[in-house]
Parts: C-alpha cells; sequence; structure tokens
C-alpha cells in the first residue's frame, strides 16, 4: 500500500446550475512534503465545517481501484489524482478492507480509519454531473474518512503500513453499507455500536 499523491485545495466560489456555490472540493495534487495537524493538512481546508471537516473527516482518502472503476462508466478526460476531492489518492487502500478503527503509519503522521464518505450534492458540482452522487452511492465506492491520531509529515510515494489492526471484521465498506440500507440484524448493529472508534454523530444516527 502506498500513497499515490497528496492532494489540497481552499474554498471557491463557482458557478453550478445557475447559482453561486462555494466549495473546496477541487483538490490539486502537491508534489512536496506536506504538514499535517489535527484538522489539516497546509493550504487544505473545508467549506462548509456543518458537514465536512472535523476531528473525525479530518483525511479522505479514495484507491486508484476506485479510478479504475470509473473510468469504465464515466466518460471524461480527467481522471488526475484529486478527483473526487480526496486528500490522499491511494493504491492498495480499499474501503471493503479496512476495518473501523485500523490505524495507519503514512510518512511521520498516524491516521486511524473511521468512516466512509456519504458524499453532499457538491460531488456533483465538481463532475458537472447533477446524477453523480447517486452513481457515487450506488456503486458503493465509498472511500475512507481518517482521525489524526499523530499529526506529521506525508507525501507522495510514501508507504502505508498498518501498525494497530481494529479488533473487529467490520470494514468501512460494512459500515456504509449498513448505513444506506438504514436496517440491520441486530447482533451486527450491536457489533457495530460497540466499535469504540466509531464517531459519536454515527454511533447517535445508527442509535435512532
Amino acid at each position: 500500500m502506498r500513497i499515490i499523491s497528496v492532494n489540497v485545495g481552499l474554498p471557491r466560489t463557482v458557478e453550478w446550475s445557475g447559482r453561486q456555490v462555494t466549495t473546496a472540493i477541487f483538490k490539486q495534487p502537491v508534489a512536496t512534503p506536506l504538514a499535517l495537524d489535527q484538522l489539516n493538512f497546509t493550504g487544505d481546508r473545508q467549506a462548509d465545517l456543518t458537514v465536512h471537516g472535523g476531528p473525525d473527516k479530518a483525511i479522505y482518502a479514495y484507491d486508484t481501484a476506485h479510478y479504475d472503476y470509473w473510468r469504465q462508466h464515466l466518460d471524461r478526460a480527467d481522471w488526475a489524482p484529486g478527483l473526487f476531492g480526496e486528500n490522499l489518492t491511494t493504491e492498495g487502500l480499499l474501503d471493503s478492507e479496512v476495518r473501523v478503527g485500523d490505524l495507519f503509519q503514512i510518512g511521520t503522521a498516524q491516521l486511524r480509519a473511521v468512516q466512509p464518505r456519504f458524499p453532499c450534492y457538491k460531488l456533483n458540482v465538481r463532475f458537472d454531473d447533477p446524477q453523480m452522487v447517486r452513481r457515487f452511492t450506488q456503486a458503493g465506492r465509498s472511500g475512507i474518512y481518517f482521525r489524526v491520531v499523530e499529526p506529521g509529515v506525508i507525501q507522495a510515494g510514501d508507504p502505508i503500513e498498518l501498525v494497530e489492526p481494529a479488533d473487529t471484521t467490520i470494514t468501512i465498506q460494512t459500515l456504509f453499507q449498513l448505513i444506506r440500507a438504514r436496517q440491520a440484524d441486530a447482533d451486527l448493529l450491536a457489533e457495530v455500536l460497540a466499535l469504540p472508534h466509531l464517531p459519536a454523530r454515527l454511533r447517535k444516527q445508527l442509535t435512532r
């Protein structure tokens, strides 16, 4: 597993569907090592902190395997890293394999996988496609949100090392499917709610 690209971006206002939208989803690759604090890479921010960012959505990773899938399903010329608004474009770090709570060493930083992504309409803006959020959700290729356990420096080419496996079989994809379905076997739901690193907002949502 390794980092293909580190991508950052600041909020900008764009016109989409006849209105002005402020978004930081337009991420660009950075060639130099980047410092990471508890919430952001240097040079990266979120536009709407009510639904983006924060400790449980500090860093978003999306894998090249997902890019391969989308190339077969979308007709576009631009497939540069950061297209999905991810901070880390990865190789071999799949949401179908990474468990909720897995802790990774990347560069000098440590990141813990905590939840999947459910995109807002700004993914539609990024792709200039009013159906992109629906396509993304149906594909079940959510990517991974990380909590920063140890700030540090990350750069393209860094290996991704699992340093503390989570004591569970619940993957990020399992959690995505559970939340999307809005129903679950009682035993599975109990197991998910017992996860020590489950974000508080998701715990509240699943309890309801």
